[in-house]
């Protein structure tokens, strides 16, 4: 059960100290006498944090999506085309940048976006949470991802194409579906790939979350710190 407690910690990443510590007060006594409640609400702040610092942050980072293979943005089957049209006539340089900028939009982005995140997790309820801890390894992710992907989708998209203009991505693809309707015998294209690299970011996002779930639920090694060693032996 503190296991997946631990989980739901690790995931709710904008929940405040006070918020946590309600949900915490809410719980029934775990602790058999040995640590209260206000421990465990600790610990859970120190998964929260480290949450933040081992998974999502990495993906704010310079080629966070980029050298991440499990969440490097690829090009959509559409584009595909045009990147071996490109190719064809010498323009490997361009095409790769055309990748490589939608991944520096998403790393950007997500630095971005950490408010909308907290945001979307605030409204969680104790049947919420209840439901969680008894739930599978990536119940919390699930839960996350039902309850905020639409959401985030409205409020991260105009993140997304703002990020597009920081990093150069929209000069780049103007440059690239440009040079690629120009080569005879081939089909214009029009791609939305603020929407597409929207999507993509919060796959990734999600990815990650559910990968550090996963870690934290199973992994003794992931207590890092004495706090979390007393509180989560409880479990073992």
């Amino acid at each position: 059960m503190l296991r997946k407690l631990f989980a739901v910690g690790a995931l709710f990443l904008g929940v405040s100290c006070a918020e946590l510590q309600q949900v915490v007060d809410n719980l029934p006594q775990q602790t058999d006498g040995v640590l209260s409640n206000a421990d465990i609400a600790s610990g859970l702040r120190q998964a929260l944090d480290f949450g933040i610092d081992k998974q999502v942050s990495k993906l704010t980072q310079k080629d966070g999506f980029f050298k991440n293979e499990l969440v490097k943005i690829l090009l959509p089957e559409e584009l595909q085309k045009v990147d071996k049209g490109l190719r064809d006539i010498g323009l490997s340089n361009l095409a790769d940048e055309g990748l490589k900028v939608l991944n520096r939009a998403a790393e950007d982005a997500v630095g971005e976006a950490t408010p909308i995140f907290v945001n979307a997790v605030k409204d969680i309820t104790f049947n919420d949470a209840k439901n969680i801890l008894l739930g599978q390894d990536n119940a919390a992710t699930n839960y996350l991802e039902g309850k905020t992907q639409n959401d985030l989708y409205t409020k991260f998209n105009p993140v997304i194409k703002n990020s597009f203009a920081k990093v150069g991505a929209d000069q780049i693809w103007s440059n690239i579906i440009t040079k690629y309707n120009s080569i005879p015998f081939t089909k214009d294209v029009n791609p939305d790939l603020t929407d597409y690299t929207t999507t993509q970011a919060l796959n990734g996002v999600y990815k990650m979350i559910a990968l550090e779930e996963k870690e934290i639920r199973t992994k003794v090694g992931a207590r890092t710190t004495t706090l979390l060693q007393k509180v989560f032996k409880l479990q073992d």
